[in-house]
Formats: structure tokens, C-alpha cells, sequence
């Protein structure tokens, strides 16, 4: 563990400072995670460290898990999607005997301050839609091999996957316990799964989450809690016969040679993070940080061919790892810095040959699939952070097609209708590029594009839009098209800005996330909008109340031995 992984643990009273949490991980120096590959499958076991906790002051027992966990699944999932193109099936299993997974960490959940709660259990949940998205789009499915008692959490992992196998011994059971023993919720997907993905039937489904004893044998494959039982002394060999019917399915190259996702370039200061194609500044007086995005600087790849020899190094990929890297780091370690203003910087035309380039051949080829589902869910990242979103359109600015969508998932975009702020004498102007990217490529949440989102039952705009395709456009006209909220000239231009940041800094923290994420996710529900709401909802509100976090609060009693007092009142 580095000095940077360390976090110490807020008390009630006065919290101490939190050094940053690094997103960095390999498999050689996992602490919790094996991952074996044997062509087309791979093993990733679980096998927790107790003594290994992100935080100081709580063991983790019974391969319970907290960030620290997360963070090292989450480098596991990538790798295995860019560095093991061979790997068709992904076997999620337990390197403990007799215990799957306990969950999330309790102690970890009692002792932490409700950001951090709130901010893990988010994390959690894009890790789980990135397995899920691995199945759905990249032919890289995930079996669940459930060898032992399987609770809370634990269960929520088996749940992102495709097919869960359970160990038929008389004693391992699956299990939400969530609502009997600790007075919260299964808070990273858990309730929505097992009803909309697995479609267990509701009062089935209300009897599981409220027996803390779960759920075994047959009666779990019945209810639709699993897909399949095997005895432990066949268990090894029904899971891999199982792994490999589902590889079948795949259309992933066995012969390919994967990408390595070599370690990223970044200097860390107090002032901010430098990446070579992202930067954030942070402006601690005004709560803001000031994230760039620098477009392109070299010829787009010429062919596929040329995309895989650049591998890591390919602009669109290495500026998509710096932006999640950046996202992660700000969520989890400038949880104070609550106004995101976003620029780019670069040459239009670059960002549509480099988009092209990948996206162009998307459809065949299994790399550029993964580049752009990469960019898809990194952005999805983007629109469920609780942050305000501010685009800044500007003379020099490179919002186009792809980059464009990093305006349209912010809350509100200003165009610069006159010449850089610096240089009054320049002839540059500020435009913006619609691309077919736009319409599709990269949906959110809700299963929308970001145009469909921002005009929701407006298809007669949006074929006006799509007319408009390829031909840049001036202030004058993003802001005709509703492209943008506003585009002041160069006059009121840095007083406009300001009042913006200053206005957002004066509101309710509280009440602009719940604002904000109403506006986002318009039209249909999907499982994806449905567990991020219901996590805004549940964590934000019983996290916070004394059923749960009190001293007397059933967190705080979880393991004591004494019963959590409650107040009865239903609200």
C-alpha cells in the first residue's frame, strides 16, 4: 500500500485530513484479487486481505470488502477488456472456502464520513454496469461461481453477472440482509437486480430482503435467486463446463493480441492534476475546478491496423484513461470543490479524423469496440457525478463529435460570441461541430443520446440537427439550434462566467445534486437511471438517519450485541 492509498477515518467530531486515494492498480500488486487467465476463460478470485482496509480502524472479515477491493476489480475489468481480447468468459469466484463474499465492510460503512458512503457505493455500482457492459457489448461474459455463503454485497456482485452457479452443500445461501440487520438498503443495485434483471417475483422478493438468513438450494434456483446448482465435489468442473458453453457466444477474436494499459503520465499538486491531454485547476476560493480537455496533436491512425500498433498511446484511449482518472480523483478526493467548469483546446478537424479512426470501425473490429465503449461509460461516469457541469465554448476550443458530448452531458454551455478574452485584435471565433457520434454512439444511462435527453420529444429538432451535421457552427447559430444556454460577447463575457461560478457556489449543495440529476436522466427508466436514483434516494436520506447511522442506530449496534432502537414513525 503507497502513502497515497492510505485514508485516515473521519470521527463524529473533528475529522482529520484525508490524504488522497489513488485509482492506480496492476494484478502483480493486487491485495485482494487473483486473476488467472486460461484462454477463453479467466479466473478472477476473490481472496480479501482482513488486514488490508484502504482505512485504518476495521478488518476485513469474511471477504468483505470496501474501496480498496472496488478499486482493484475495477483495473481487473479493464485489463481483462483490453489486455485479454482471447478471454470470452470472466469466472467471478471466491478463494476462501466456504464464503463467497460478506458485502460491503460494516465497520467501513459505520465509521465513514456520508460522502465517502455515498461516493463508494457509487463506484461500486459503475463497476457492476461495467461487468454488465462487458457481457452486453464486448462478448466477454461474467459467471458468477458462488462457492460458499453469499451476503449482501456479495450477492450484488453475482448479481452483475450474466449466470450464477451456487454450490449446493445444504449450508451456502444468497442473501440481502441489509434491511433486517443494519437498517439500510442494498445500495449498489441489489433490490432493482434481483426484480428487473432477474425478474423475481415482487413478494418473493420482499420475503428474501427481509430474511437475514437468505436464501438456499433448490428454493434459490425456483425463485430465480440463481440459475444453478452444483454439488461442492463437481463444482470446479460444472462451473468451467458452464464458462465454456457461455464462451460459445462470443464473437471475440481468440487470436488477438491485446492492448497493455501501461501506467498513466500524471503530476498531482495542490493546484491541480496534469495529464498530457487533461489538466484540472483547482480554484479552492470559488469551489471550482477548471478541467481541460487538449485535442489531438497528432495524424489520426490511417487504418485499423495502425489504431492496434498505437494501442495505449492512441489519442482517443489515452485521453479517455486521463478523463477517468481525473473524474475518479476529483469525485473522491475534492468533494468541496463542487463546479466543474469544462474546456477543450485543440483543432476540431483533429478530433473527427482521431473519432473516425476508431469509431469508424467500431462494428468489426474489437479494439476500437472497446475504445468506444470505454468513452461511452466514462461518460456515463460524468453524468452521475454530483458536481454542477458548466461548458465553456471558446475561441481555440475543439468541441466536436465526440468531445462535443463533454458539453452536452454539462448543465449549462456558454459560447463566446467574439474574440479571445486575451487577444481582442484575433479574427478567431468560437464554433462548434455536430458529428454523427452525436446521435447515438455514446447513449447514457437512459438509454438516450445526449440531443435525445436535451430534446426529449423534440424529433423534429433533432432531424434539424442531423441536417446541420459537419458544418461548423457559430454562436449565432448553437444558440438558435439550443445548443447552448447562452452566448455573450466578449464584453460580458468574464463577468457572466463569474456570476455563474458565484451564484452556484452560493446554493444548497444538497439541493443542486438532486436538481441536477432530475435534469439529466429525462424520458425512460432503465435498471442503470433506476439504481443510481434509488442510490441517490436511499443512501442520501437513510445514511443519514438515526435508524441507521445513530448511536443507537443499527450500524452502530451491528455486532455488539445489544438491538438497534428505532423510531417507529413512518415517513
Amino acid at each position: 500500500m503507497t502513502a497515497t492509498d492510505v485514508v485516515h477515518t473521519d470521527s463524529p467530531s473533528t475529522p482529520p485530513p484525508r490524504p488522497a486515494v489513488s485509482f492506480d492498480r496492476h494484478p502483480d500488486t493486487y491485495r485482494h484479487w487473483r486473476l488467472r487467465v486460461e484462454p477463453p476463460l479467466a479466473w478472477l478470485e476473490l481472496d480479501v486481505d482482513p488486514d488490508g482496509g484502504l482505512v485504518p480502524g476495521y478488518e476485513l472479515k469474511l471477504n468483505s470488502y470496501d474501496l480498496g477491493v472496488d478499486i482493484e476489480l475495477y483495473d481487473a475489468v479493464q485489463r481483462l477488456r483490453f489486455e485479454h481480447p482471447e478471454v470470452r468468459t470472466v469466472v467471478l469466484t471466491s478463494g476462501k472456502d466456504n464464503v463467497f463474499c460478506a458485502g460491503a465492510n460494516i465497520r467501513m460503512l459505520a465509521g465513514s464520513p456520508h460522502e465517502w458512503k455515498v461516493n463508494f457505493c457509487k463506484f461500486t455500482n459503475e463497476t457492476r454496469n461495467g461487468m454488465e457492459d462487458a457481457t452486453e457489448h464486448s462478448g466477454q461474459t461474467y459467471l458468477a461461481a458462488v462457492n460458499g455463503s453469499c451476503a449482501g454485497g456479495g450477492y450484488e456482485l453475482a448479481l452483475a453477472c450474466d449466470h450464477i452457479v451456487l454450490v449446493d452443500d445444504n449450508s451456502s445461501t444468497v442473501a440481502l440482509p441489509e434491511v433486517p440487520l443494519l437498517g439500510v438498503l442494498p445500495g449498489t443495485g441489489g433490490l432493482t437486480r434481483v426484480v428487473d434483471k432477474r425478474k423475481v417475483r415482487k413478494d418473493l422478493a420482499d420475503v428474501f430482503a427481509t430474511r437475514s438468513d437468505g436464501i438456499k438450494g433448490k428454493t434459490a434456483v425456483d425463485w430465480g435467486l440463481v440459475d444453478e446448482l452444483a454439488p461442492r465435489r463437481e463444482f470446479t468442473d460444472v462451473v468451467a463446463r458452464r464458462a465454456l458453453d457461455l464462451a460459445e457466444r462470443s464473437d471475440r477474436p481468440a487470436g488477438a493480441r491485446g492492448v497493455t494499459l501501461t501506467p498513466l503520465s500524471r503530476e498531482e499538486s495542490s493546484e491541480g492534476l496534469e495529464y498530457p491531454h487533461v489538466s484540472a485547476r483547482y480554484d479552492r476560493a470559488a469551489g471550482s475546478v477548471e478541467l481541460t480537455v487538449r485535442g489531438p496533436r497528432s495524424v489520426a491512425p490511417s487504418d485499423v491496423d495502425a489504431v492496434h500498433a498505437e494501442g495505449a498511446r492512441t489519442w482517443l484511449l489515452a485521453m479517455t484513461r486521463e478523463l477517468d482518472d481525473a473524474v475518479l480523483r476529483l469525485r473522491t478526493n475534492e468533494p468541496e470543490l463542487g463546479t466543474w467548469v469544462i474546456r477543450t483546446e485543440g483543432d476540431p478537424e483533429a478530433v473527427l479524423a482521431h473519432e473516425h479512426a476508431v469509431l469508424g470501425h467500431a462494428a468489426e473490429d474489437w479494439l476500437c469496440r472497446e475504445i468506444t465503449h470505454y468513452y461511452k461509460r466514462t461518460l456515463k461516469r460524468l453524468d452521475v457525478t454530483s458536481r454542477s457541469l458548466v461548458a465553456l465554448i471558446e475561441p481555440g476550443s475543439c468541441f466536436a463529435g465526440l468531445l462535443l458530448e463533454l458539453a452536452l452531458a454539462c448543465d449549462r454551455q456558454y459560447m463566446l460570441d467574439g474574440p479571445p478574452i486575451e487577444d481582442e485584435d484575433s479574427e478567431e471565433r468560437a464554433s462548434i461541430l455536430l458529428s454523427e457520434a452525436n446521435f447515438g454512439a455514446f447513449p447514457m444511462g437512459n438509454g438516450l443520446s445526449r440531443l435525445e435527453s436535451r430534446f426529449y420529444g423534440h424529433d423534429d429538432h433533432l432531424a434539424w440537427l442531423r441536417r446541420e451535421t459537419g458544418r461548423p457552427l457559430s454562436p449565432g447559430d448553437a444558440a438558435e439550434l439550443g445548443l447552448v444556454t447562452d452566448a455573450p460577447d466578449d464584453i460580458d463575457w468574464e463577468d457572466e462566467i463569474r456570476l455563474v461560478i458565484e451564484g452556484r457556489r452560493a446554493l444548497s449543495p444538497d439541493a443542486l445534486t438532486g436538481m441536477e440529476a432530475n435534469h439529466r436522466f429525462v424520458g425512460p427508466e432503465t435498471v442503470e437511471t433506476k439504481i443510481f436514483g434509488r442510490l441517490s434516494a436511499w443512501q442520501n436520506w437513510i445514511f443519514n438517519r438515526p435508524n441507521a447511522a445513530g448511536a443507537e442506530g443499527a450500524l452502530r449496534r451491528y455486532g455488539t450485541g445489544q438491538k438497534a432502537v428505532f423510531d417507529r414513525k413512518r415517513v
